[in-house]
């Protein structure tokens, strides 16, 4: 009963530095002070990644602000709030860092560029964005080798958010911020990487070894002006590889019973997966 006072006191002091809810600011202290009894030998991207099973999928819970700020929401995710969400609490962890304010301060650092808040060109839309500045800042690296079976390049040509103003609620209110995402389009624009195609996706020893346990996989897009479709955590099973996500189909956070060759091929529009991994 103690220790449940003390963290109701802790995380309502921080409720002002960011928009959340009383019950997610303890539930992130709760999930911190729960992991430091979590095996070891545990993945601890996995071991968060499946505490969020069943969550509603709720698109644009970022959008609930008319100026830009942190938003913590543990009660509805779309599938990069769901990421965002599992890798803040394991970099908290691997860091020996156990608040709410640790928390934030994790999940800003992600979420924004060089970690500052400054309107809403400074959050990473595009994932390439944000894979380029958490390799930067030296929480992720992306894995582009060995070929095979990263045996497929993608060039960046983006654009669709500057087309597509009307499908951003700040966008639409402010009209003037289509030109600063357009400066961060052709800054990203002729880049280069590595991906492992769907067809490469079999259940073999390679794979096995190229992709672990609560590897962040990125799915690769043929749509015109994106880079990435969809995101999730990698999970092995016997029958292949798998994926933990937020997903819109299901409705929300499941651990797949598709094998990720089998949800990839269930979409045309889905060419492969990049792989990141928290750095140690």
């Amino acid at each position: 009963m103690k220790y449940l006072f003390i963290t109701f006191l802790c995380c309502l002091s921080c409720l002002q530095l960011s928009h959340a809810s009383e019950s997610d600011s303890i539930k992130i202290c709760n999930l911190l002070e729960e992991s430091k009894r979590y095996s070891q030998a545990d993945d601890v991207v996995s071991y968060f990644a499946k505490k969020f099973v069943g969550i509603p999928y709720v698109a644009n819970t970022l959008e609930v602000n008319d100026e830009e700020q942190l938003v913590v929401n543990l009660r509805q995710m779309d599938c990069t709030t769901y990421v965002e969400t599992v890798v803040s609490l394991a970099l908290c962890v691997q860091n020996g860092q156990f608040t709410y304010q640790d928390y934030i301060n994790a999940l800003r650092n992600l979420r924004y560029r060089n970690g500052v808040i400054d309107g809403y060109g400074s959050r990473l839309h595009y994932f390439s964005d944000w894979i380029d500045n958490n390799e930067n800042m030296g929480f992720v690296k992306e894995v582009q080798s060995p070929n095979p079976p990263f045996s497929a390049i993608q060039v960046l040509n983006l654009d669709f958010m500057s087309k597509h103003p009307h499908s951003y609620k700040a966008l639409r209110i402010s009209p003037y911020l289509v030109e600063e995402i357009r400066e961060t389009e052709i800054n990203l624009n002729g880049k280069k990487m590595n991906y492992i195609p769907k067809s490469s996706l079999a259940n073999t020893s390679l794979l096995r070894k190229v992709v672990r346990n609560g590897d962040i996989l990125a799915i690769v897009t043929n749509v015109k002006g994106l880079d990435i479709a969809h995101l999730g955590i990698a999970l092995w099973r016997k029958d292949g590889l798998h994926m933990l996500h937020a997903s819109s189909k299901q409705g929300r956070v499941v651990e797949d019973n598709n094998t990720l060759r089998t949800y990839l091929n269930g979409n045309k529009s889905f060419l492969g997966i990049r792989v990141l991994r928290l750095t140690h």
